[in-house]
């Protein structure tokens, strides 16, 4: 038989899934696993490292069993939720602390101090990002300040750490392979995006030790292979990426000026800018969009911490029931015109405002207004969200942010038709909205396939890209930028 099908294993922040595809990208067999998150204090959130990697066995064999054709598997393509870190025992593989997940603030003291003695300068010149509680760096020295004896035993070389997508490979190799990929690298403050290294003035600064991190290799690559009892033989690893990363590459974002957004429990946008490592004065990020035989490729990303999540409220905190489409058709009942502004920044706000202080507000409320116009003025956050990262991006980045500038969008938020014509109207820009919404799968699957051999490039895997309707902006451009007005009339009220 011909191996010709690839293997995504998608770790997200909510669930752990697991695609089987096939060289044209049908998607053959899947599997999920829910993902418990804890909350033990105020702005901390957790995972359970054992957990995740339970889960991404489970998927991976419930995929080949269900689709009967594991000996068809050419390769493993990994993607993860990015800044979400873990440290553990090298010789036990035990977790010594649960892992700590990107939404977490619990270092927002330990950045703002950072801060204030004006390191921030250089930390985004060498890393391309902000002193902020997101990010990996400043979560790794938490937990050895924390754990009694952590760090000596760190220093003393005993101790491994690694975001999602390195725990997980290093369990899968059975400990063979203590490596990450460059995109996962570049979102830990620790990473130098111009030498392509781990750099040692951040790590100094931080006060990470050096033996804790792994090799960093191209998104392409031998990231080993899985034991062999796992999937009944040994199976090749060969593509990781960052989920965002990744859902740029799925879109088929390659080029500059390509640009993307994910909406699942938050949102992210990139947009490509190629070879060109571009300077944000909008306080975006510059990251790493793809290595691949050496070769950096660039974006800018504006992260938003609350998309999905904010729907999810309106279940959990304001009681309406029946999950997101009830909550979609009560957002469509709600009055033309409310004037109600839902702000969701329950961890704080994302790019451009990085504020981790800041907390959520709803305004402009009246007598007439109910849970209809709350539900309307949340799906439309999102909208609003992305409209601040789009002006920023036009402002950083001018030469790939074209006049006919095309958002693709993917993840849970994109299913509905209704929300993505929201999404048009109010950015007032084209919308490009995909048949198949799991492009992160599909990206690392694409990467995979390269490291295979399916795909002479990542151009020629580009191409792998599912059919896409196109919604145009369809509101008046007054009622458009009213609505905008009202959303940079509340922000300020909920700044820290």
């Amino acid at each position: 038989m011909a191996q010709d099908l690839i293997l995504a294993l998608d770790q997200g922040t909510t669930s752990t899934r697991a695609i089987l595809f096939d060289r044209v990208g049908k998607p053959l067999s899947e599997a999920t696993r829910p993902l418990r998150q804890s909350y033990p204090h105020d702005g901390w959130v957790e995972h359970d490292a054992e957990e995740i990697y339970a889960a991404c066995v489970a998927v991976l064999r419930e995929v080949v069993e269900t689709s009967g054709r594991a000996d068809d598997v050419a390769a493993i393509g990994i993607t993860n939720q990015r800044e979400t870190v873990v440290v553990w025992d090298r010789k036990t593989g035990r977790p010594i602390h649960p892992a700590i997940v990107w939404q977490d603030r619990r270092t927002a003291e330990v950045c703002a101090k950072l801060k204030a003695e004006g390191h921030e300068p250089r930390v985004t010149e060498v890393t391309g990002l902000l002193l902020d509680p997101y990010f990996s760096g400043t979560k790794i020295a938490w937990i050895l300040d924390k754990v009694p004896g952590a760090r000596a035993r760190a220093e003393a070389g005993e101790l491994l750490a690694g975001t999602m997508d390195c725990w997980v490979i290093w369990r899968l190799t059975g400990g063979a392979m203590h490596v990450t990929d460059a995109t996962n690298a570049s979102r830990t403050l620790l990473f130098d995006i111009a030498q392509q290294d781990w750099s040692l003035p951040m790590l100094e600064l931080l006060n990470v030790p050096a033996a804790l991190l792994p090799k960093v290799l191209d998104c392409v690559g031998d990231f080993g292979a899985t034991q062999a009892p796992i999937l009944g033989r040994e199976v090749p690893i060969r593509g990781v990426a960052g989920d965002q990363q990744a859902a740029l590459m799925g879109q088929g974002c390659v080029a500059p000026g390509q640009m993307k957004a994910t909406y699942g429990t938050g949102c992210f946008m990139l947009i490509n800018t190629g070879e060109d490592r571009a300077v944000s004065r909008s306080r975006l990020l510059t990251t790493m969009a793809a290595r691949v035989n050496g070769r950096t490729t660039y974006a800018l990303e504006g992260s938003i911490f609350v998309a999905g999540a904010a729907i999810q409220w309106l279940g959990e905190g304001l009681g309406i029931t029946g999950g997101p489409r009830a909550a979609e058709a009560l957002a469509r009942a709600a009055k033309a015109d409310h004037g109600v502004v839902v702000v969701p920044a329950f961890t704080g706000l994302g790019a451009p405002w990085w504020d981790a202080g800041a907390r959520g507000g709803v305004f402009g409320l009246t007598r007439d207004a109910g849970l209809p116009e709350i539900a309307a003025a949340t799906f439309d956050a999102c909208a609003l969200q992305s409209r601040d990262l789009i002006e920023a991006m036009r402002a950083d980045a001018p030469t790939a942010f074209g006049e006919a500038a095309q958002l693709r969008i993917d993840g849970g938020m994109s299913k509905s038709a209704w929300f993505s014509q929201r999404l048009a109207d109010l950015t007032g820009i084209d919308v490009r909205r995909a048949s198949y919404q799991e492009m992160t799968a599909l990206g690392a699957a694409l990467f995979a396939g390269v490291g295979a051999g399916l795909y002479a490039s990542v151009e020629e895997a580009a191409q792998v890209s599912p059919a896409a309707e196109t919604l145009s902006p369809s509101i008046k451009e007054h009622d458009r930028e009213a609505a905008y007005a009202r959303w940079l009339d509340a922000v300020p009220r909920v700044r820290s």
